[in-house]
C-alpha cells in the first residue's frame, strides 16, 4: 500500500508540475543606464526600434524548472503575430543577455511582432541541465502557452527562427508541432555525426557532456540531433527558409546543402539563401539577411499567404 501511495504521489506531483508549463513567473522591463541609452540614440538604425518597442526579461516554468528568457513587443497597443527565436551555443556560451536581446529581439519586434526567446535549461541562469536538443526543446514548446496569455500576442500566427544550435532546436520543434506558419534556420546544425568529424572538439566538450548516456547511446543521441535523418517528420505545413554562408567553419555549409536536397525529396516547401563567402554569422550580408528574414515572416506569418504548389507544373 505504501508503494502504491508513493507512486500515486509522484504521479500527482509530476502532473502538477507539467500542468504549469509556460506559466509566467516574472516579467521585468529591461532598463539601460542613461549613458548606454545615449549611445543607442546616436545610432540611427538602433534609435528607431528603441523608440517603438519595449524589452522585458522573463522567467517561466518548463517541466518544473525556472527558465529565463526575453520578450520584446511594439509599444503601440494592438494584437501582433509572434516570432520565437532560438539562440545558438550551449550552456552560457551564446546565451542571450540584455544587450543582445536589445538589438536582436527589438529589431524583429519593430516589424510588428511579439518576439520571445528562451535561454534554455542550464544556461543564462536557467535551472536544470541542458541536453543540446533533447528535453530542453520543451523550453521552446513551453513559450507557446506563455505567449497565449499575452494580450498583444496572436499565437494563431507564429513563426520560429533558430540560429546555429538554435536551428537544431527549431527543427526539433517543428518535428513535434504544426503550430508554426513558417520557420527560418540560420547556419543550422543538421548532421551532428559529420559535425564531430569536422570539429572533434564538439564531441569532447559538448556532445559527450550534454547528451544523456552518451557513452552507451552515442549513435542514437547524435541521430536525434541530426535533422537530416528525420526530414520526413518536419511539419509539412511549415515552410522553411534556409540561410547559410559558404565560408562557415562552425557549421559545415554541407549541412544546409544536404538539407535542401532532403527537403526537395519530400516536397517540403522551402527557400534557400546561400551567401557566397559569408561566415557563420553571415556578417558580410547582415542587412540583406534581415530583409530576407522579415519578408519571409511577413509573407507566411503576418499575412498568412498560402503554401506553394510543390508538384511539377506550369508551361
Amino acid at each position: 500500500m505504501k508503494t502504491i501511495f508513493t507512486i500515486l504521489s509522484a504521479l500527482i506531483l509530476t502532473t502538477s508540475l507539467y500542468s504549469q508549463n509556460g506559466k509566467l513567473i516574472a516579467k521585468k522591463a529591461v532598463v539601460f543606464h542613461d549613458s548606454i541609452q545615449q549611445k543607442f540614440k546616436e545610432n540611427a538604425s538602433f534609435s528607431e526600434f528603441h523608440s517603438t518597442t519595449d524589452l522585458f526579461k522573463i522567467t517561466y516554468l518548463s517541466d518544473g524548472l525556472k527558465i529565463n528568457g526575453y520578450m520584446a513587443q511594439p509599444k503601440e497597443s494592438g494584437v501582433y503575430p509572434v516570432i520565437i527565436f532560438n539562440r545558438g551555443g550551449n550552456r552560457d556560451f551564446g546565451s542571450i543577455n540584455d544587450i543582445r536581446a536589445n538589438f536582436l529581439l527589438r529589431k524583429m519586434a519593430s516589424w510588428g511582432y511579439v518576439v520571445a526567446a528562451s535561454n534554455y535549461r542550464g544556461g543564462g541562469g536557467s535551472e536544470g541541465m541542458e541536453e543540446f536538443g533533447g528535453a530542453d526543446v520543451n523550453d521552446v514548446h513551453n513559450l507557446i502557452p506563455l505567449l497565449a496569455n499575452e494580450k498583444m500576442a496572436d499565437t494563431s500566427r507564429m513563426g520560429i527562427y533558430g540560429y546555429s544550435r538554435g536551428g537544431l532546436m527549431t527543427y526539433r520543434t517543428i518535428s513535434e508541432s504544426c503550430k508554426f506558419k513558417a520557420a527560418i534556420i540560420g547556419a543550422g546544425v543538421t548532421n551532428s555525426i559529420r559535425g564531430i568529424d569536422k570539429r572533434p572538439e564538439m564531441e569532447q566538450y559538448v556532445y559527450s557532456q550534454l547528451i544523456p548516456d552518451y557513452k552507451n547511446n552515442k549513435e542514437k543521441g547524435l541521430k536525434d540531433r541530426s535533422p537530416i535523418f528525420w526530414t520526413d517528420r518536419l511539419c509539412k505545413t511549415t515552410p522553411i527558409m534556409l540561410l547559410h554562408g559558404s565560408s562557415d567553419w562552425r557549421v559545415s555549409p554541407e549541412d544546409a546543402l544536404d538539407m535542401a536536397d532532403s527537403l526537395y525529396k519530400y516536397k517540403h516547401p522551402f527557400r534557400f539563401h546561400f551567401y557566397e563567402g559569408a561566415d557563420h554569422g553571415l556578417s558580410e550580408y547582415r542587412s540583406e539577411v534581415w530583409q530576407d528574414v522579415q519578408e519571409f515572416f511577413d509573407y507566411y506569418v503576418r499575412d498568412l499567404e498560402p503554401l506553394p504548389n510543390m508538384e511539377p507544373h506550369g508551361r
